[in-house]
């Protein structure tokens, strides 16, 4: 065996500050490895060691995109919940322990180099499998190289620039080479796309058995993923970011590119629209609710297109899903307790909290900001109303809310609940007589004990399947579904931005944001604006269309893990993550106490600092060749 077990990267070096042998010469799995490639059946196992170390996109506990931010917040000290990513968004993150390390697969995070490792043994072996069929070999390596790029992808997006692991070290490595650095962006970006057009030649356009494989990576996917790779170097904080123009190895290579290069949109545009057209022709779709299902209103039709487009299992929309992640778990903590007659039942959670900052993201029944539009009373917002019956498919007639709650789009009331919203589903399917949410102080939704609520009173409804009942004792029916890692709606607004930024606005931009808004039961773009905008003109300049598209991906993509990376290869997370996080008072009973935003905690984002992970700092005391992010 001429590999070093360790991967010879800067996560290996972390071992050399407790031993004097700085490499681990002898693996100690080498009758592992050497049995691992000797017939079909065992080199597949391996294959799937490979896929083990994806992160759990769909588990609040070690995504940072879902409470590291400004999307969710949760009571602390957190109950049923590991706090990794609630620590990094109170600001306590650091170089001694990083919270969430991916590097090293330490504090919640998966060990990415050692998954780098892994897929390069993988690479270096199977050539060494007697019984592997040809095609079969093919395909697997195609898998293989897409998993090295996307574990290259995520260090990227959370590290910035980032050593190239092309392959193990031999045996012979002296120490010098032992001690790699990080390498410039455009390499890292490089080397990751070259990785992926490889992988996409010869993966299959759809998984070939739909029972058993469903999950393993497509054609679809790595084209997907290619063109969000191209979306993140294009974007701010990577192209000609001003901020880190002196970062530099100690050897002196720079970095980061010193200039913005509008080539790298036009990059991007291509790959999006290679991928658009890869997924037209094999069948993929927006998800639109079967109208015939249910004799339901057309309200709850609209909802149940953007619920399901998450919740349907493996539906036509889904470009890669994850089943390693999902479970239950996130439904149960997107849950609100609903039935006042299984209070008894405490496993729905509800305590996935939305902020009020995304409850005010959300647009008007007209399709633009709340603070936009010039027939809806902004001003206002918080101030009591009572749902008539024109509401009743959305608010329980009869209820006293707050005005915020009134007249806004279709996604609103998909992706949230809230103390006097609808819930259909979960074991009603007749929307004359659903579910309804209360969640002041002693109501059926509201707090119990010292967790299991919602800190802001929102729920995240849209990530709950609705076929969720929660039933006596402490049962409940769950229908899983995989965790939506590229869905089409996702695609379409990338390109659509792509096309914004390279050749700025005109109908093709328009056209893909408009399929998305159709789908979503608004007007065009076009007459939206015209029509009811305080600024008619706003999506007719590169600039005021810009902020109208990161406005609509925010939102369609809410609650999905990514609205905290976009806000930071945007460089708007200085301005999101600092300040105030909002809820109402869910400690109050009645509703003029309830209904007053209360602040829960007073965020703090150092930039560029925060931009992106410390490394540990033991790797960069072991290895002088390893510079430390920006500012920590």
């Amino acid at each position: 065996m001429k590999y070093i077990k360790v991967l010879m990267m800067t996560g290996a070096l972390a071992i050399l500050a407790s031993c004097n042998n700085y490499l681990d010469v002898i693996p100690d799995n080498v009758a592992t490895i050497d049995n691992a490639f000797t017939m079909r059946s065992e080199a597949e196992k391996y294959l799937f060691t490979c896929y083990s170390y994806l992160p759990a996109e769909g588990d609040p506990q070690w995504n940072p995109a879902f409470v590291a931010g400004d999307e969710f917040w949760q009571f602390y000290p957190v109950t049923n919940f590991n706090s990794n990513s609630l620590q990094i968004a109170r600001g306590n993150q650091n170089i001694v322990d990083p919270y969430l390390n991916y590097w090293d697969g330490l504090q919640g995070g998966q060990p990415l180099f050692t998954a780098l490792r892994d897929c390069n043994i993988f690479l270096e072996n199977v050539d060494n499998v007697i019984d592997l069929e040809p095609y079969m070999k093919v395909r697997w390596v195609a898998e293989v190289k897409f998993l090295k790029a996307y574990y290259h992808f995520w260090l990227l997006r959370m590290y910035g620039p980032v050593p190239i692991i092309h392959e193990n070290l031999p045996i012979s490595s002296s120490v010098e080479e032992v001690k790699v650095s990080r390498q410039p962006v455009d390499s890292v970006v490089n080397y990751i796309v070259g990785l992926l057009d490889e992988a996409a030649a010869d993966l299959p356009v759809v998984v070939p058995d739909q029972t058993s494989e469903l999950g393993r990576v497509t054609r679809l996917a790595a084209l997907g993923i290619k063109a969000r790779v191209l979306m993140l170097a294009a974007s701010p904080l990577f192209n000609g970011n001003a901020d880190f123009a002196n970062f530099a190895n100690p050897d002196g290579t720079m970095l980061f590119s010193a200039s913005s290069d509008p080539e790298k949109w036009k990059r991007a545009a291509e790959a999006c629209r290679e991928a658009i057209e890869a997924c037209h022709a094999a069948g993929k779709e927006l998800y639109y609710f079967p109208s015939t299902l249910y004799d339901i209103s057309e309200t709850t039709k609209v909802k149940m297109n953007i619920r399901n487009s998450i919740g349907e299992r493996w539906n036509e929309e889904l470009v890669w899903g994850s089943s390693n992640s999902t479970g239950n778990y996130i439904q149960r903590l997107a849950m609100a307790r609903i039935d006042p007659s299984r209070l008894i039942n405490e496993q729905a959670l509800g305590q996935l909290a939305p902020t009020m900052r995304m409850a005010e993201l959300f647009y008007s029944e007209n399709g633009v900001p709340i603070s936009e539009d010039k027939t809806w009373d902004y001003a206002n917002r918080y101030a009591l109303k009572i749902a008539s019956s024109e509401d009743r498919f959305n608010l329980k007639e009869g209820y006293e809310t707050v005005a915020l709650h009134f007249d806004r789009e279709p996604r609103f009331y998909a992706d949230l609940a809230f103390d006097g919203a609808i819930w259909y589903g979960q074991g009603k399917y007749d929307d004359t007589q659903p579910w309804h949410v209360e969640a002041k102080m002693d109501q059926t939704s509201a707090r119990k004990g010292v967790g299991r609520y919602s800190i802001t009173g929102y729920f995240p409804k849209k990530l709950v399947n609705w076929n969720f009942i929660i039933q006596d004792a402490q049962d409940l029916s769950i229908e899983e579904y995989p965790w939506p890692i590229m869905r089409l709606a996702d695609l379409y607004l990338l390109y659509a931005e792509a096309l914004n930024e390279s050749a700025g606005p005109g109908a093709e931009v328009y056209q893909w944001l408009n399929l998305v808004r159709e789908r979503a039961g608004l007007k065009t773009v076009e007459e939206s604006w015209s029509t009811y905008s305080r600024q008619p003109d706003k999506y007719t300049s590169r600039e005021g269309l810009r902020e109208i598209i990161h406005q609509e991906r925010m939102i369609e993509m809410a609650f999905e893990g990514h609205r905290y990376w976009d806000l930071r290869r945007w460089k708007k997370a200085d301005d999101a993550f600092n300040g105030p996080v909002l809820g109402w008072d869910v400690e109050k009973a009645d509703a003029e106490s309830y209904y007053r935003p209360r602040v829960l905690f007073k965020q703090t984002f150092r930039a560029p600092r925060d931009y992106f992970w410390p490394i540990r700092e033991q790797n960069t005391v072991v290895n002088r060749k390893l510079v430390q992010s920006l500012g920590w």
